[in-house]
């Protein structure tokens, strides 16, 4: 499923340039397969197969446009590479637009519940804490009175890169030391989040533990002394990607779909990479909702994703 975001036209500017390197990889690597082709026969759409894997859609999600296509072409012929790039285009944004939740979404939107907790999750490195601060910023000039719970204890780091975050941000944050129990930060957090009529919480979990158990075990304990305090609670499961390490995206949220019931998805650092195509792949197989994408480093460069947006980016000269 994905969630719509607003885009205006200066958004959809800024996703363009932001998809840059993807897109243009993508076009080249289109282009070439079908140059000198008058119609789409076998051989382009096995070109075409290995311009969508290798763009990082995923093969399953790869398999599943091909055949659409091949069920489009199987008596047309289309005579130039603008006719394939338009089906192709379609074809893509059909297959986004069935995981659509029929409702649009943004910052300003009320959320439905009060305080809303978001529970966030990823391995270290994809640029989680970066996500968490973008999101409280965004949220913060909608409005929204926000709280911040550094539940990653296994790393002194992480709690010191949330401070400086929530400091930029100027939020405040609930932490204790290093290698105390996580589960305590969370039940303190939502206290003092119910305490002070505060909207949303979100709360930091460790990027990794020795093994999945762990980590399983881990992230339930959370959530059971979650629910004690706000019932419901974490009312959101956020993982994050690095949209830069292409399949092995796949292969993370796999395994945090083993380890916990993960309900939104954001995908980070889209700007600097040609593998934007793991969003494609990652919404398909996943059917979980892409919610947020990374579009740079600044503040306002986490985005709420729109399918349309992304698809008219991707083709777009």
């Amino acid at each position: 499923m994905l969630i719509f975001g607003l885009f205006n036209n200066k958004g959809k500017d800024e996703l363009s340039k932001s998809l840059e390197k993807t897109k243009e990889s993508f076009l080249k690597k289109l282009s070439r397969a079908v140059i000198g082709k008058s119609k789409v026969d076998d051989e382009v759409l096995d070109k075409l197969e290995e311009v969508l894997i290798s763009s990082d859609v995923g093969v399953a999600t790869t398999l599943k446009i091909i055949e659409r296509i091949e069920r489009r072409v199987a008596h047309d012929k289309y005579l130039n590479t603008y006719e394939l790039n338009k089906i192709l285009k379609e074809e893509i944004a059909a297959l986004l637009k069935e995981n659509i939740i029929n409702k649009s979404s943004d910052f300003d939107s009320q959320l439905p519940h009060k305080p809303y907790v978001i529970m966030v999750v990823g391995v270290n490195g994809v640029g989680k804490t970066t996500t968490i601060g973008k999101i409280a910023y965004h949220y913060k000039k909608a409005g929204k009175k926000i709280l911040l719970g550094a539940a990653d204890t296994f790393r002194a780091a992480a709690i010191d890169q949330l401070k400086i975050w929530a400091e930029r941000v100027d939020v405040p944050l609930v932490k204790q030391q290093m290698g105390s129990d996580p589960s305590s930060v969370a039940y303190d957090t939502l206290n003092s989040a119910v305490s002070n009529n505060v909207d949303l919480v979100i709360i930091d979990t460790a990027g990794r533990l020795h093994n999945k158990a762990n980590l399983m075990n881990e992230l339930a304990k959370i959530k059971r002394v979650m629910e004690k305090v706000v019932p419901g609670a974490p009312h959101e499961v956020l993982l994050i990607l690095d949209g830069s390490t292409g399949q092995n995206a796949f292969e993370q949220a796999r395994q945090f779909l083993t380890a916990t019931q993960v309900t939104s998805i954001a995908i980070t650092k889209l700007d600097g990479t040609a593998k934007g195509g793991v969003v494609i792949g990652i919404s398909d197989q996943f059917k979980i909702p892409v919610k947020y994408i990374g579009i740079g480093e600044k503040m306002e460069d986490l985005k709420l994703f729109n399918s349309e947006s992304f698809v008219e980016s991707l083709f777009s000269d």
